[in-house]
């Protein structure tokens, strides 16, 4: 094998003369995603109407964020949750709790990211609970950042890190300085056998919820910069973090692609649509009419730099299809948010692809 040779939806990766660093991280060494007749790429598909789903009951799972209990909080219609994820020639598996509990006895994986990294791991959550007595699950709070579920029997960690940039913010004598060359929580992480990184939410985030008032390149203090660099920025300083530190026999690295929002009907052919607060139903077929956006080139531009072995958890166009899965106004605070994804719902689908990526 050359330099730099795609594996089936792995981000190329520099790999000479050897099929993967880590076979258990290679698309290669599995048989679920390809057909006998060709390729397959899980990530490319359709949204089928399935009876069988949801795959749980999420009036049973305990402590699903205000922002994602949309039946709790009054969302009238359940279609949105009877789809399944088909890619096109082959079957993604369905989430088996017994067989990732015991493929994963005694490790422990995290999630690292924003609010959206909270929504893919409470549907993991959830997913676990569905299948084992609450009685086996101890959940743990630390002060700050970490929040940690353990399924006892299996000695099996599932955790979320709040960290909305993945590199750190200071408070300086000039204020909050969110500094693009420095990441410093990378010592918690790297004790992980499953990482799952996600930013992008913030990137654009001002006015009183940004959360800095300087930026920091290198020695330079600026007000503000481009936001898009910034976020190439601090991206490249994640992947240099994962060449330098991560070991590939003890941790596997996915990045999660960017979860998109659905605040413009435009990008879905609906004109003069201001939200998602109407849609019932996802769209037809394979097609997004707004594009890929510009961040995900961005993360697939800076993956292919990282010389270790790391997927990516490439769930952005299937999400973009998907205008009907947001909370909508069904949240705790009656806000209108097309941003974050129902539970029961979506997420479940990107815990299917975690699944299929670390498990089958």
């Amino acid at each position: 094998m050359g330099v730099g040779m795609k594996l089936y939806g792995w981000i190329e990766v520099a790999i000479v003369g050897v099929i993967c660093l880590c076979p258990c991280l290679c698309y290669a060494n599995t048989n679920w995603q390809k057909s006998p007749q060709n390729g397959c790429n899980l990530y490319e598909g359709s949204w089928v109407y399935d009876e069988s789903y949801p795959l749980y009951d999420s009036s049973t799972c305990p402590n699903i964020g205000k922002e994602f209990d949309c039946l709790k909080y009054g969302r009238p219609d359940r279609q949105y949750l009877k789809y399944r994820w088909q890619p096109t020639g082959c079957q993604l598996p369905r989430f088996d709790v017994k067989n990732f509990l015991t493929k994963l006895k005694g490790k422990k994986i995290m999630f690292v990211g924003d609010s959206v990294s909270r929504n893919h791991w409470q549907s993991l959550v959830c997913l676990l609970h569905s299948s084992v007595p609450h009685s086996e699950i101890l959940q743990e709070e630390t002060a700050g950042s970490v929040t940690n579920y353990t399924i006892q029997s299996y000695g099996v960690s599932v955790l979320v890190y709040h960290s909305v940039y993945l590199v750190d913010i200071e408070v300086e004598k000039i204020g909050r300085v969110l500094k693009l060359n420095s990441l410093k929580s990378g010592r918690i992480w790297k004790d992980m056998d499953i990482l799952v990184f996600n930013t992008w939410l913030w990137w654009y985030r001002r006015g009183p919820k940004q959360p800095w008032d300087y930026v920091q390149v290198g020695n330079k203090i600026l007000k503000d910069m481009d936001r898009m660099e910034a976020f190439r920025t601090g991206l490249t300083t994640w992947a240099n973090w994962v060449n330098a530190e991560i070991n590939p026999g003890k941790t596997k690295v996915l990045f999660q692609g960017i979860s998109p929002s659905h605040y413009n009907g435009e990008d879905w052919n609906q004109p003069g649509v201001k939200n998602c607060g109407n849609e019932t139903e996802p769209i037809k077929g394979s097609t997004y009419l707004g594009g890929p956006p510009q961040a995900l080139f961005v993360v697939e531009n800076v993956l292919k730099t990282i010389t270790k072995p790391i997927h990516l958890l490439d769930i952005t166009s299937l999400s973009q299809l998907r205008k009907d899965a947001h909370p909508s106004s069904y949240n705790a605070f009656r806000g209108m948010d097309c941003t974050h994804w129902c539970i029961a719902g979506l997420p479940d689908t990107w815990n299917q692809l975690l699944y299929a990526a670390v498990i089958s």
